[in-house]
C-alpha cells in the first residue's frame, strides 16, 4: 500500500479495538522505469492494519517499530489512519527493507532485508499480553513473513493462546519462499499456522509453494481446507481471474470484476481484499446480534446458505 499523507482520523481506543494484527512493516522500495527506486510504507500485515483502519474497524498493530526515520513514518501513517499500536515506543532496531522490481504485467518479485530489524522484536508472550488488554478483542491475523520458520517461537504459539482465548484466528499465507533459507521449513511453518486458522487466506501462488495437490487453483484450495478441520472459511485470490470464498460445508461463491481493469501493480492487492473481507464480515456479525456469544462462535455457526445471503 503506497504511502500518502495521513488521513484525519483518530486513533482507536484500546478498548475499541476488534481486530489485533501481528506481522512486518517495512519499506517497499519499488523499481520505477527509469530505474529510480522509490519508497512506499508496507508489508502485508501493516497494509491489512491501514486497510481495516479506513473501513472503521478498530484495529491494533501488535509489533514494535524502529526510532529511525522509516520507523516515525510507518507509526506516523498507522496513527493517522486510526490504528491504535501496542507498542506506541520506538525500538533501536532498523525498519526493514523490501526491493521491488514488476514484472510487465505488474506483478512484484521481492527481495526482503530482515535480519535485526523492529518488527521481528517480538516474544509469543509479548503479543499475547498486548491482546490480553483488549476487552473488545474479536479476531487476531498473521501471516506472510511472520511465518519465517526462523520466528517459529512466536507466531504459531500465539496463535494457539488466542485460540484458547476464544478469539477467530485468521492467517494470511502470502509466501515469499525466494526469500527463505530453508522452504521446506517455511512451508512447515506456514504449515502449522494453518491448521490454526478458522479463516484462511491464499493465492493460487501460494498453493503452489505449498504444494498442495489438486487439478487447478480451486481444487487444491478445497483441498488445503478440508486438510485444516479447524477452518470455516477460505478465500482464494487469482489476481485479475477473481477470488473464490468456501464454506467448510461445501459452499463455494466466485467474484469477478464486470470489466477488465488496467493493472498497474498489485502490490497490496491481496491485504486489500482480505481487509474488506473481515470488515464485512464483522459487519454482517453485529447485524446478526453477535455481541452475546463473540465472533469466533458466531463463525462457526455460519452456514454456507448463510454466507451465500452475505
Amino acid at each position: 500500500m503506497s504511502s500518502s499523507a495521513p488521513s484525519s482520523s483518530m486513533p482507536v481506543d484500546a478498548s475499541a479495538v476488534q481486530v489485533a494484527v501481528a506481522g512486518e512493516a517495512l519499506i517497499d522500495l519499488i523499481r520505477n522505469p527509469d530505474g529510480t527506486y522509490l519508497p512506499c510504507l508496507g508489508g502485508a500485515l501493516y497494509n491489512l492494519c491501514r486497510a481495516l483502519a479506513r473501513q472503521g474497524v478498530g484495529t491494533q498493530y501488535l509489533n514494535p517499530l524502529s526510532r529511525d526515520r522509516f520507523g516515525r513514518e510507518l507509526a506516523a501513517q498507522l496513527q493517522g489512519d486510526g490504528v491504535h499500536l501496542a507498542q506506541p515506543d520506538p525500538v533501536q532496531q532498523v525498519t526493514s527493507l523490501a526491493v521491488v522490481n514488476l514484472d510487465a504485467q505488474g506483478h512484484p518479485d521481492y527481495a526482503f532485508y530482515r535480519d535485526g530489524v523492529a518488527d521481528r522484536a517480538v516474544s509469543a508472550h509479548g503479543l499475547s499480553a498486548a491482546c490480553s488488554a483488549l476487552p473488545a478483542l474479536q479476531l487476531v491475523c498473521t501471516g506472510a513473513l511472520a511465518l519465517d520458520a526462523r520466528d517459529a517461537a512466536v507466531y504459531v504459539p500465539w496463535l494457539q493462546a488466542q485460540r484458547a482465548a476464544g478469539h477467530c484466528v485468521v492467517v494470511d499465507a502470502n509466501l515469499r519462499p525466494s526469500v527463505m533459507p530453508d522452504l521446506a521449513a517455511y512451508r512447515a511453518q506456514v504449515h502449522a499456522a494453518l491448521a490454526e486458522a478458522d479463516i484462511i487466506k491464499a493465492s493460487d501462488e501460494d498453493l503452489d509453494h505449498l504444494q498442495v495437490p489438486g487439478a487447478d487453483a480451486l481444487a487444491r484450495a478445497r483441498h488445503l481446507l478440508a486438510a485444516n478441520p479447524r477452518a470455516v472459511l477460505m478465500a482464494l485470490t487469482l489476481g485479475g481471474e477473481g477470488a473464490w470464498l468456501l464454506h467448510k460445508n461445501g459452499g463455494q461463491w466466485f467474484a469477478k470484476e464486470a470489466q477488465p481493469l488496467a493493472v498497474v501493480d498489485t502490490v497490496g492487492a491481496g491485504d486489500s481484499f482480505l481487509a474488506g473481507l473481515l470488515a464485512h464480515l464483522l459487519q454482517r456479525s453485529r447485524a446478526e446480534g453477535m455481541a452475546g456469544v463473540g465472533f469466533a462462535a458466531w463463525l462457526n455457526g455460519l452456514s454456507a446458505d448463510a454466507c451465500q445471503a452475505a
